[in-house]
C-alpha cells in the first residue's frame, strides 16, 4: 500500500502512544470544499506533542480507500516550509529509483512564504496498482507550519485512466488549493 508521505511524519520520529480520534484539534473542523467536493473530517491523530493530522473524505468514501482526501498536519516547532517540504521532496528522489511513476514540482509564492509540492507516486506491491496524485500547500504558522492538501487515487484499470487525466485535471486543482480561503490554526 501507498505509504501516505506527511511532512510531519518524514520529518518527525513518532514516539509514546498514538492518539486517533475524529474530533478537531486544530481549529479545522470542516467541511473543506474543494472545486465543489465536500470533504468531512473522518480521522485525527495526535502522535506526538508538536504534531497534529487530520483527514477529511467526502460522503462515502474512506481514508482507508479513498478517491479523493483532504489532509491538514500541523507542526509546531521551528521549521520553515522550506524544510518540511525538503523532507517530502528528498523521500520523493529516493522513491524514484524503485518508482517510475514518481514526478514532483515546487512551487514557491515569494510573497506569502507559501510553498507548493505537487507530485504523484504509485504502488503496485498489491493486488491491484495505485496511482496518487497530491498538492501540499505549506503555510508558515508563528511557530511551524501547517500543511493544507489534496489527494487523488486511481486503482487497478482504473490508474492509467486517471494518471491521463492528470494532464487536464493538475493545474486546475493547484490553483484552487492556492486559493482556497484557509481556516485560522487553533490548538487546543
Amino acid at each position: 500500500m501507498i505509504v501516505r508521505l506527511s511532512a510531519a511524519v518524514a520529518l518527525v520520529c513518532l514516539s509514546g502512544s498514538i492518539a486517533f480520534a475524529q474530533e478537531d484539534a486544530v481549529g479545522a473542523p470542516g467541511p473543506f470544499v474543494l472545486e465543489g467536493t465536500s470533504f468531512e473530517l473522518a480521522w485525527t491523530s495526535h502522535p506526538t506533542e508538536t504534531f497534529y493530522k487530520q483527514e477529511y473524505v467526502p460522503e462515502g468514501q474512506s481514508v482507508e480507500s479513498y478517491d479523493q482526501m483532504f489532509m491538514v498536519d500541523v507542526l509546531t516547532s521551528e521549521l520553515t516550509v522550506d524544510q518540511a517540504a525538503h523532507s517530502i521532496v528528498t523521500s520523493l528522489e529516493e522513491r524514484k529509483a524503485s518508482d517510475p511513476v514518481v514526478n514532483l514540482e515546487v512551487l514557491k509564492n515569494e510573497e506569502t512564504g507559501e510553498l507548493l509540492l505537487d507530485f504523484v507516486l504509485s504502488d503496485s506491491s498489491g493486488e491491484a496498482v495505485i496511482v496518487e496524485w497530491n498538492a501540499y500547500r505549506y503555510v508558515p504558522l508563528e511557530n511551524g507550519v501547517a500543511m493544507f492538501g489534496i489527494s487523488r487515487r486511481g486503482y487497478g484499470d482504473g490508474a492509467a485512466v486517471f494518471l491521463m487525466g492528470l494532464k487536464e485535471t493538475r493545474m486546475k486543482t493547484i490553483g484552487a488549493l492556492a486559493e482556497l480561503d484557509l481556516p485560522e490554526v487553533v490548538l487546543e
